[in-house]
């Protein structure tokens, strides 16, 4: 009697062995299919090489960057004690959308990213919808990241030249180094790249408790923190903290990339759990601790909370952390991109001149659509706030819990278990709450970009001008 061969159902975790064809000659050792990239061999990338912990490393470094220093002024708007309740709700909800992302990946192998989940679940306009809000939220994040590393040169060599300069170097750069073709590549990069952007925030909160007293600060006569452990904002102030917390969580639509590379999906949430608790852990203890020392004095980002010669000095220590940033959201931007146009394609796997001119061609679109965006525009700042708030959280909330409903709902209507009861509720509370932190969330942003244009008017286009002396 035969034994069965084993189905790509009964093992979920295993790439598919391709058979050979009667005649067919392989200069290859290995073969085998993916439900995405199609066939992988020795012949082309290897798009699924991913381990456990370089799992860890790549969802990491999505979250922590200078994003992080934002957390103590959200707690001096906020107070200390609704500040750490406010993170930790947050923390909750976006490691269970985080753990669904490769639950979902698990049952629809198909799926690559939060456009293809979209796609199953609403058609068409589901795809081309968030497929577009994808898109729009890495760009600007990518400019983002470029200005970052301006405001790092700028800080470090006390505006050594016009800061278009460091913004074209950073986008040079993001493109050499967004532009290797897999995940498994870069994870070494995104080690040095964390451990980089966590010695820089240390660096700065051991700063803080030595020094008398934060650079801000009154520098004579006696100076008492000022911190608050409850304080009393507009809605507006608000509710424009509370995003500036979900914007530290929001790298949930980059999991689908990783879910995707990696060689075991099955230990996606061990990395996740260590992932977000590792991360809430440094966030509770930067923002408490920076807030503590500096209450009201605290800068955004926090790295010029400490005086010029720590702030030069953090940065330097930054420096490969934000580089790697940019390296990440071009790299998955540009691999959506790709993706959709050689999904099903030879090309898609293979070394081929059309593979190379096309990815390429990816990243380098992607790289300057966020330099221009970056560089052109007078209140980007404020427009990175805004996209954060409606696309970051759009695509962390609402879509997990949709996905939920769309893999049980029918199960769950022929019997409905208390358990089941509670996931819908739960379900629903989760695209409720991120809906009105959406709306809400946009609506402070708007006001603050208008408040920002009436105090400065913004600034130019392309400008030389020192990005890093409020920082």
């Amino acid at each position: 009697m035969s034994e069965k061969k084993p189905q790509k159902e009964d093992r979920p975790d295993e790439l598919v062995q391709v058979p050979s064809m009667v005649g067919e000659i392989h200069n290859h050792l290995a073969l085998t299919q993916d439900d995405v990239f199609g066939v992988i061999s020795e012949n082309g990338p290897n798009y699924r090489n991913v381990g456990w912990l370089g799992t860890v490393a790549l969802m990491m470094k999505t979250q922590i960057g200078l994003g992080v220093l934002s957390i103590p002024s959200a707690f001096d708007t906020l107070g200390l004690v609704p500040g750490v309740i406010c993170l930790c709700t947050i923390a909750v909800i976006t490691t269970w959308s985080d753990y669904m992302v490769g639950v979902f990946k698990l049952h629809h192998r198909e799926v690559y990213s939060i456009s293809d989940a979209g796609g199953l679940m609403f058609g068409r306009l589901g795809r081309v919808f968030l497929g577009a809000a994808f898109c729009l939220y890495w760009v600007f994040v990518a400019g983002s990241g470029m200005l970052s590393i301006s405001i790092g040169l700028n800080a470090i060599s006390t505006h050594g030249t016009c800061t278009a300069v460091f913004v074209m170097v950073a986008a040079i750069v993001g493109f050499l180094l967004g532009s290797i073709r897999t995940l498994g590549r870069i994870t070494w990069l995104a080690w040095i790249g964390l451990i980089c952007i966590l010695t820089a925030i240390l660096t700065v909160t051991i700063a803080v408790g030595i020094q008398d007293r934060p650079a801000a600060a009154p520098q004579e006569g006696a100076w008492n923190t000022d911190y608050k452990i409850v304080n009393n904002p507009s809605f507006s102030e608000a509710i424009t903290a509370i995003s500036s917390l979900v914007f530290a969580y929001a790298g949930t639509p980059a999991f689908f990339s990783i879910v995707s590379e990696m060689r075991d999906p099955r230990y996606y949430a061990r990395s996740l759990l260590i992932c977000q608790g590792g991360v809430t852990a440094i966030y509770i203890t930067i923002g408490t601790v920076v807030y503590y020392y500096c209450g009201s004095y605290v800068a955004s980002p926090a790295l010029g909370s400490a005086g010029v010669v720590v702030k030069k000095v953090s940065y330097g220590f930054a420096m490969p952390g934000l580089i790697v940033t940019t390296t990440l959201v071009i790299h998955i931007a540009a691999k959506y991109v790709f993706i959709r146009i050689l999904r099903g394609s030879k090309h898609l796997a293979s070394n081929s001149l059309i593979h190379w001119g096309t990815w390429l061609s990816c990243t380098f679109g992607i790289t300057v659509s966020a330099y221009i965006i970056a560089s052109a525009i007078p209140v980007f700042g404020g427009l990175v706030s805004l996209v954060g708030a409606l696309l970051g959280t759009l695509m962390a909330f609402q879509p997990m819990g949709c996905m939920w409903l769309y893999d049980n709902w029918s199960s769950g209507k022929a019997e409905k278990r208390p358990m089941w009861i509670f996931m819908v509720c739960w379900c629903v509370f989760v695209v409720v709450s991120g809906t009105f932190l959406m709306v809400s969330g946009t609506y402070g942003s708007v006001l603050s970009i208008i408040d920002t244009y009436k105090e400065s008017g913004g600034s130019a286009a392309w400008s030389c001008a020192d990005n890093s002396n409020s920082v």
